[in-house]
């Protein structure tokens, strides 16, 4: 028996998702352009599927699990369980109108034309607001519906923001923030329950590591109690002597977020060779 998981066929979602696979120690098999590929250690089973299709397939039982942009399961899977955020691939689904056009409120849009391939996160969205518009649903790129008259206003996926930049539009709105995230399908077995249990705990084992850095410093002993208040670490930080008297080396992990502001506060405190590094694993 394998789970099967479902990630997106191209594109940075599936190279993203494809890396935390492979940083959770699962090998896939995969050839040039196959839809279909099994893990080599690990019993799984990949399919490559297209974003949008993926809620349905989980929704059917064709794939236990998926790894997909929590906008699309906003969009298309609503009743779908989201089992763990992943941190990754990070965007936001924004409302934008021609750099050209002023814009004071939601209200703006009343009765105005909108492009999306996101139908129901705008109607949704408008209607908390109390707007009334007109939507144009498009598959491809929305960009270029108002450079050609199409639509007033779109609604799609922002990332950098160069991609609006370079049609002349500007953010005027943010919908909803996503990312990744891995899903379960409502008709997952028992069986295959197990094997996403021991997935989530390989997951979640890489992205505590992915957040956090394993920090080692020299710090003189009088010091040593102010700059251990200053580490926030898993449980305590280790503290071993050194070989010359009155200096110990203090081992710990920090949040990334934080690292810099720690390190300077460490240096202020007296501490000194501080080395920083990446963490691969951390299980708890």
């Amino acid at each position: 028996m394998k789970i099967r998981i479902a990630i997106q066929k191209s594109g940075r979602l599936n190279e993203d998702s494809l890396r935390i696979l492979k940083d959770c120690g699962i090998s896939i098999d995969n050839g040039k352009d196959q839809l279909k590929a099994s893990s080599r250690n690990f019993p799984m089973e990949v399919f490559y599927l297209r974003n949008g299709d993926i809620p349905q397939y989980l929704r059917d039982g064709v794939v236990d699990i998926a790894i997909i942009g929590e906008n699309v399961l906003i969009e298309k899977g609503e009743d779908i369980r989201v089992a763990e955020k992943l941190g990754f691939s990070k965007c936001k689904v924004s409302l934008a109108i021609p750099k050209g056009v002023s814009y004071n409120s939601i209200q703006d849009l009343e009765g105005k034309r909108i492009a999306t391939s996101y139908p129901n996160t705008v109607k949704n969205y408008l209607s908390e607001k109390g707007v009334k518009a007109d939507l144009h649903i498009i598959s491809g790129s929305v960009e270029i519906a108002p450079n050609i008259g199409l639509a007033d206003a779109i609604c799609d996926i922002v990332s950098s923001g160069s991609t609006l930049f370079k049609n002349n539009l500007k953010e005027v709105e943010v919908m909803l923030k996503s990312e990744a995230v891995l899903a379960v399908s409502p008709q997952i077995t028992e069986e295959r329950k197990q094997l996403l249990q021991k997935l989530q705990f390989r997951i979640q084992s890489v992205l505590r590591a992915r957040q956090s850095k394993y920090v080692l410093l020299n710090a003189p002993d009088e010091s040593l109690k102010d700059i251990i208040a200053l580490l926030p670490g898993m449980r305590s930080p280790t503290v071993l002597p050194l070989a010359e008297e009155g200096w110990s080396s203090v081992h710990t992990v920090i949040n990334k977020d934080k690292f810099w502001e720690v390190i300077d506060e460490l240096k202020l405190a007296g501490a000194e060779g501080i080395l920083v590094c990446e963490i691969e694993k951390m299980v708890l």
